[in-house]
């Protein structure tokens, strides 16, 4: 088996398409043959070591977080899921390893493919919805009547988020780029702005949840689109965001913490049709690196890019 690898942190050079054996599973872990790794911006972010604190120093380490693919084998202390299940979820964020024709995870980052879901729908599933859904409902507590305002509405966490507030009943505005924006009135999102074109702090309407899945808003400005004791979840945290969110509680950084319970709500919400990303394009493991290379230097998608296991 191969998959895609790095000796040491650092930026795409570092990068080696090489062959591997994958560990018996332990206790709570599940072995999975890989179909399709869904790529993210997190997964060249660990591969630069803007995560070592919790990554660690071990080497070799491999790349990427979400996959789709079939269960291989179980540990003795998992239920859920059984060899032939056809799953998907996440990496975990020490090991990773979604890059490659197998991956070894905890079973509560996974969840049953629904059948009428395809491997590749299902492999852009995991960090775009679980950081969707960490903002939305652990920190937001989102109700059906709530407006929320999603900067970045046609990102992969964007897009995510609106279908999902949608999904409850939430009416939803936002922000995206003015050749996206036909696609964003598609999703559902009532008023749309050119974040090149406006000055989102210039909006007169207030909201119940402001939502930065792009990562480009100020605190200042995210704050002040609230009404007085609502949220404002901010996708991109900093120690000094955390120091700030203990004495103003209407800000929430978000980071992406995967559980069963949300990846089973996200497979029945893509298997009642209520959930879907678009796949941009697919390329073999022979073209990993390349991809995800250029994506790290700002190429644009229309959507996710994904590798297929051949």
């Amino acid at each position: 088996m191969k998959r895609v690898q790095y000796d040491r942190y650092g930026g795409p050079e570092v990068m080696r398409l090489a062959e591997f054996d994958l560990e018996s599973p332990g206790q709570s872990d599940v072995a999975v043959r890989v179909r399709f790794a869904a790529l993210n911006p997190i997964d060249w972010k660990v591969r630069n070591g803007d995560l070592k604190m919790v990554t660690g120093k071990s080497f070799p380490r491999a790349l990427g977080s979400d996959f789709s693919g079939t269960v291989m084998a179980v540990g003795p202390g998992v239920t859920r899921f059984k060899p032939g299940d056809a799953v998907f979820g996440l990496a975990r964020l020490k090991e990773s390893g979604a890059c490659g024709h197998a991956v070894l995870t905890d079973a509560n980052f996974l969840a049953k493919k629904p059948d009428g879901v395809s491997f590749e729908d299902a492999a852009c599933l995991g960090t775009p919805g679980v950081t969707a859904w960490n903002g939305l409902f652990d920190k937001a507590r989102l109700k059906p009547e709530a407006h929320v305002f999603i900067n970045g509405c046609t990102g992969a966490v964007g897009e995510t988020a609106v279908q999902l507030a949608r999904m409850t009943g939430a009416r939803v505005s936002g922000s995206c780029s003015a050749q996206a924006m036909p696609r964003a009135h598609a999703l559902g999102v009532t008023s749309v702005y050119d974040y090149r074109a406006t000055d989102l702090a210039t909006i007169s309407e207030r909201f119940d949840v402001v939502y930065d899945t792009a990562a480009t808003m100020t605190s200042a400005v995210g704050l002040g689109m609230l009404r007085e004791a609502d949220v404002f979840l901010d996708i991109n945290p900093t120690l000094g965001k955390f120091m700030r969110s203990m004495f103003d509680r209407r800000l929430k950084p978000i980071i992406c913490k995967a559980r069963a319970d949300i990846l089973d709500g996200l497979a029945r919400a893509a298997a009642e049709g209520k959930l879907r990303l678009p796949v941009a394009k697919t390329v073999p493991l022979s073209e990993a690196i390349r991809l995800v290379t250029a994506l790290q230097q700002g190429h644009k998608l229309a959507g996710k890019g994904l590798v297929v296991m051949d």
